[in-house]
């Protein structure tokens, strides 16, 4: 179990502290909703912990296998609903350099939608995954 602690620091934003390693990120509101922006939105977040857990994830998986995914990158772009605000869409798009065979493609791409972030997002998100093979 980890803990994480939140303070609402006023002006719409929160300060959140990681309890094992005493790390700390801001939040902000949106600027789309009242906020500055100055910082990660709260949903933001949730983009970040996605892209980033299926990258980590792979990377995992590779390393366990005998590869290496240096230099892969990750995007994700959120697309808000209203009534009710939320996130409605966080396509994937992962870029990996390098070559890799048909079986470690297989591997990955299963690795990739099976990330423990992507199968705790609620059904009716739309959160695609497409992997660009660059070597």
């Amino acid at each position: 179990m980890v803990t994480i602690t939140a303070t609402y620091q006023g002006d719409l934003c929160c300060n959140a502290i990681h309890g094992p390693s005493g790390a700390n990120i801001s939040t902000d509101a949106p600027t789309d909703n009242e906020g500055l922006g100055r910082f990660f939105s709260p949903t933001d977040l949730v983009a970040t912990a996605l892209g980033t857990c299926i990258l980590t994830t792979m990377a995992i998986v590779a390393r366990r296998k005998g590869f290496d995914l240096q230099g892969a990158t990750v995007s994700v772009d959120k697309h808000m609903l209203d009534q009710p605000r939320r996130i409605g869409r966080l396509p994937v798009t992962l870029r990996i350099p390098g070559a890799y065979t048909d079986d470690q493609k297989k591997i990955l791409e299963r690795t990739a939608h099976t990330c423990p972030v992507h199968k705790s997002l609620h059904l009716d998100l739309d959160a695609p995954i497409t992997i660009e093979w660059l070597g």
